[in-house]
């Protein structure tokens, strides 16, 4: 059985998990608009937010640039260096605030030495490596299968390793939650200490905002997770 378009076990998880990512990204892009029209009181743009949620943080070595795309914003442990979109960067919304006082908390969380964001960046370059290469073993191992020369050993041995491949790829996305829901747990205590938040309305909106954001990460690891149990079963079933 061909691995792409036809095996039954992977096809249902990635339209399984394609809807739910969806749904996420369209709640997450609603949010932002909403509240993209909606001004605050303090006037700050997200850069000037960002910058001051991460001094306040104790992050005081940290840079904030203006980065392209649509929500690609970002922040780099290596260079300590807050990338913001150009309507985060330049916005002066609670949608801007909110996404900047986020990233600067993964600021934060760099200065306090926050364990699951170092274990994280240590997992970047193993998890980029599976989730390029991860299908290349999985399909030799079902060609050598359904070859009448096939040596079950050999074709197990090829599944296994892509499956290990993805599995490093679901454990980015699981560690991943913890970061980021600890990034806007900071997020939300400094801007509201700081008064940078200082209306209801405005603590609403930044609210709405991050927790249709966290729900992205949340999307992503469970789509994963269905991917990795349907090579399990296709490798089971080998």
């Amino acid at each position: 059985m061909f691995f792409y378009g036809i095996d039954p076990y992977f096809l249902i998880a990635s339209l399984i998990g394609i809807v739910i990512s969806m749904a996420a990204s369209a709640r997450v892009k609603l949010a932002f608009n909403k509240y993209a029209k909606v001004g605050v009181r303090s006037g700050m743009t997200g850069a000037e937010a960002a910058m001051a949620v991460a001094r306040a943080g104790g992050a005081h070595d940290v840079t904030v640039e203006r980065h392209q795309g649509f929500l690609s914003d970002h922040y780099d442990p290596r260079t300590k260096t807050l990338r913001l979109s150009p309507d985060v960067h330049d916005g002066r919304s609670i949608s801007s605030i909110a996404v900047a006082a986020h990233e600067a908390g993964h600021s934060i969380q760099d200065v306090e030495e926050y364990a699951p964001l170092g274990f994280r960046s240590f997992l970047v370059p193993v998890a980029n490596l599976g989730s390029r290469v991860w299908w290349i073993p999985i399909l030799l191992g079902s060609i050598f299968a359904g070859s009448s020369r096939g040596d079950g050993d050999f074709s197990n041995t090829w599944m296994n390793i892509g499956v290990l491949m993805f599995s490093a790829v679901v454990l980015f996305q699981l560690v991943t939650l913890p970061v980021e829901f600890n990034a806007t747990s900071r997020a939300k205590a400094v801007l509201a200490q700081t008064g940078i938040v200082s209306t209801q309305e405005e603590a609403i909106g930044v609210n709405k905002v991050l927790d249709a954001a966290a729900m992205t990460y949340v999307a992503a690891a469970l789509a994963s997770i269905l991917q990795l149990v349907a090579l399990l079963l296709r490798a089971r079933d080998n």
